[in-house]
């Protein structure tokens, strides 16, 4: 009886086998690797986009998808992603704005809206310190420093003058209090203290912030120093500041636990905090940033907020006085918002598409969405947008669950106005004559049970 049954077993395994292999012959056809940098030729979807309205014209809409497929990371080039898209600024300054210079763009696409002046190089004061606030964050989420680190302080760093929490040389701070009062109350004594503490110098310090400015593609700027009192050739632009502070807000959205502090303290209560931003106080959905101001460079300041999905930042440079900068900076967000609108074309994990996979355990995988996508457009808009996917062509396992395998991009007149990565929502193994045999042993002991 066991004889019989055991010679069953290999003749109906032998049978499963080989009506298995035809079978994954069929549905494979010739299998090829497909590398990630193959041509995308298979537009598997053309469909328009149901329940949008108010939908504008090309130049009219701001790709706002975190997922942007041309994303550069080279630390020693410039990040083609931070170059602001100035297509729709209006430059003509309707808002008839009296600081010297201004920029007012989308935070996630980093498109252009409004812009006065903006490439005009004139001193930031302490704005400087956006750039300072993000080296430190850059450090912080890299795991070099931690938020508890002790930060002492040296002479040369109680003795800035201007803006400061009076620290003394006895004293030790944590990473997280000088944070704090650098965003809060903009001290320049625990702003060089961080800058010695990170690269045992002021000097060597401002060398990394211009470093990095050139890799943001800052231009416009030169830093003479890492806190903003005026000095010969301490120079940047509105659209730099731009630039950076998009670059802080985007990728280190947790500093807006110190940008959005109106009154705080230190030291046990001892010292007390109150934000220069005024705004965080009295403008809905501010997010910060940071005011600067001297005799020489006037008033200055970096302002952000989020309202119905949309994040905008605007930057005032030498208004005549305090309260001008605040106004017109209140008048550049409130542009922005009375004219613009949000609308979402997608969410992460979003399925879009099912992919055919060669040579794999599972024949198909589903294309989901990676990131959120979304566009920014004008209000008072009335045009369809339309939806393409495109899928590789003979993606082969092993696929990894989050690997590229397709790009969506979506249309309004014909035109392109954003695209996204498609990626894999699971992990496909590669079959193999072990892996085959275990499939084959399992579907057949499923049949028999």
């Amino acid at each position: 009886m066991k004889k019989k049954f055991l010679k069953y077993f290999i003749i109906c395994t032998a049978i499963m086998m080989f009506m298995s292999s035809r079978a994954m012959a069929v549905t494979y056809e010739i299998p090829v690797w497909s590398s990630q940098n193959n041509k995308i030729n298979t537009i598997t979807s053309s469909n328009s986009v149901n329940n949008v309205s108010n939908i504008a014209t090309t130049n009219e809409i701001i790709n706002t998808s975190k997922n942007v497929i041309s994303n550069v990371n080279s630390a020693n080039t410039t990040n083609s992603s931070n170059i602001l898209n100035t297509n729709s600024a209006i430059s003509d300054n309707p808002l008839k704005l009296t600081c010297g210079s201004a920029i007012l763009i989308e935070q996630n696409s980093g498109n252009v809206l409004y812009e006065y002046n903006m490439h005009e190089k004139l001193r930031p004061a302490s704005v400087t310190k956006v750039m300072t606030i993000l080296l430190i964050m850059e450090a912080l989420d890299s795991g070099r420093i931690l938020l508890t680190d002790k930060v002492s302080c040296s002479e040369n760093a109680s003795n800035m003058g201007g803006s400061q929490i009076w620290l003394d040389t006895r004293e030790e701070l944590t990473v997280d209090e000088m944070l704090k009062a650098i965003c809060v109350v903009s001290a320049n004594d625990c702003t060089v203290a961080m800058a010695e503490f990170l690269e045992g110098s002021e000097e060597a310090f401002v060398a990394k912030m211009n470093e990095r400015a050139k890799e943001l593609g800052m231009n416009d700027t030169t830093f003479m120093n890492c806190h903003g009192i005026d000095e010969d050739g301490h120079l940047t632009s509105s659209y730099d500041i731009a630039i950076m502070s998009r670059e802080l807000l985007t990728k280190h959205k947790s500093i807006t636990n110190y940008t959005t502090i109106y009154i705080d303290s230190l030291r046990d209560g001892k010292s007390e905090l109150v934000n220069t931003n005024k705004l965080v106080r009295n403008y809905n959905g501010c997010t910060g940033l940071k005011t600067g101001s001297t005799s020489i460079a006037l008033f200055n300041l970096s302002a952000s907020a989020t309202r119905n999905g949309i994040s905008l930042i605007a930057v005032v440079m030498k208004s005549p006085t305090s309260n001008d900068r605040f106004n017109e900076a209140k008048k550049l967000l409130d542009y922005g918002f009375s004219n613009y609108q949000y609308v979402d074309l997608g969410k992460a994990g979003d399925v879009l598409e099912s992919a055919n996979v060669n040579k794999g355990l599972d024949p198909t995988v589903s294309a989901v969405l990676q990131n959120d996508i979304g566009i920014v457009m004008k209000k008072g808009k009335n045009n369809d947008i339309s939806q393409n996917i495109e899928i590789y062509n003979n993606i082969s396992a092993p696929i990894t669950k989050g690997q590229k395998i397709g790009e969506v991009s979506f249309s309004s007149n014909n035109n392109e106005i954003v695209k996204a990565d498609l990626v894999a929502d699971k992990d496909i193994a590669k079959y193999s004559f072990l892996s085959m045999t275990s499939k084959i042993y399992k579907t057949w002991f499923t049949l028999i049970r």
